[in-house]
């Protein structure tokens, strides 16, 4: 049998964010489950089964201090940080364009290294850390409608590699972790329009829409010490979107 002992979480502390739903609360319970104490982090305040809620919102810098106060009292370090957490306002809408530009990249970029940079402390205690930001296949393709979404997703992939270079000294290491399309509430709309719904689905090698559950592998790699020697990488857990090319139709042979 082989010695799956590097994928163990048992004795560490994790922090997830957006940890109240979809992809955020898989992870949680992925990690949980992998053996680690987990925090779970959200603007609800609520997280799935064993972890422990903590309400924030990562717009809010006096929130992220008193989240990270929380969690250094009672755990006292960091070793893995998921930033889970995201929100998506489509450019049209009742407020301004631009509005809802800010809005996002203050959750989704700017709020992420508001939370690293409140962790980092924590972070650096262990010897040994891992941060996972969770992109998107927006991070590097074009999607219309939402700009605010994928230019804080592909900023959010160019400050993991930043990061990955600033931190390495420390022993934290700096991933991410990019989902293709997930049925989420988050994406609702479309996976329940059968054209959308079917355009997502043939755009993938697997021929599906990803789950929550999917992405949990991936994050236990990238806490665990069998990802040690790996950093400033962006995984994509898609389904093989962005490594697809020609879309070939079902009766095509050739």
């Amino acid at each position: 049998m082989p010695d799956l002992s590097a994928f163990s979480l048992a004795g560490k502390i994790a922090v997830v964010t957006g940890a109240s739903r979809g992809i955020g609360a898989a992870i949680a319970t992925g990690l949980r489950n992998a053996g680690a104490t987990v925090f779970g982090l959200s603007r609800s305040g609520t997280a799935p089964q064993d972890v422990t809620a903590i309400a924030c919102d990562l717009s809010d810098d006096k929130a992220i201090d008193h989240a990270f106060r929380m969690i250094e009292a009672q755990g006292g370090r960091i070793d893995a940080l998921v930033n889970a957490a995201g929100i998506s306002l489509p450019a049209k809408g009742e407020e301004s364009e631009i509005s809802r530009f800010r809005a996002t990249v203050a959750t989704d970029l700017t709020g992420v290294y508001a939370a690293i940079l409140a962790a980092y402390p924590l972070l650096k205690r262990p010897g040994s850390a891992a941060i996972v930001n969770v992109t998107s296949i927006n991070s590097v393709r074009g999607f219309p409608g939402n700009p605010g979404y994928v230019a804080a997703k592909a900023g959010l992939a160019g400050l993991t590699r930043a990061l990955a270079a600033d931190y390495a000294p420390d022993g934290i290491r700096v991933n991410a972790l990019a989902p293709g399309y997930v049925a989420t509430e988050m994406t609702a709309k479309s996976f329940a329009d059968p054209v959308m719904h079917e355009d997502r689905r043939r755009h993938t090698m697997l021929g599906r829409w990803g789950r929550p559950a999917d992405m949990v592998g991936a994050a236990v790699f990238l806490t665990s010490e069998a990802s040690a020697y790996l950093t400033g990488q962006e995984i994509f857990v898609d389904g093989g979107w962005t490594a697809k090319g020609l879309a070939i139709s079902s009766d095509s042979k050739s």
